[in-house]
């Protein structure tokens, strides 16, 4: 009778054992699908501010380019006054 005792316990123990490393599995893929989501989440705001930053840049050289056109423009002008 203490054989069959022992024997349950380890029994018991090994199913143990097999849930905890299961429960452990489980829970290491959510926290890695959680972690996945917000990197995931922050790399798409990091590529929306680059994607304003290079249509905020897109403006200004255009804005400069107009201003150093005129300039091209007032430069020729003058001296083909002389």
């Amino acid at each position: 009778m203490a054989g069959s005792g022992s024997k349950a316990a380890k029994d018991l123990t090994a199913m143990m054992e097999t849930t905890m490393q299961q429960l452990q599995s489980r829970f290491q893929n959510l926290s890695d699908q959680i972690i996945s989501k917000n990197i995931f989440s922050d790399m798409g705001t990091r590529i929306d501010e680059l994607e304003k930053n290079v249509g905020d840049l897109m403006t200004q050289a255009g804005a400069e380019n107009h201003y150093k056109a005129k300039q091209v423009h007032w430069i020729y002008l003058i001296l083909s006054l002389n």
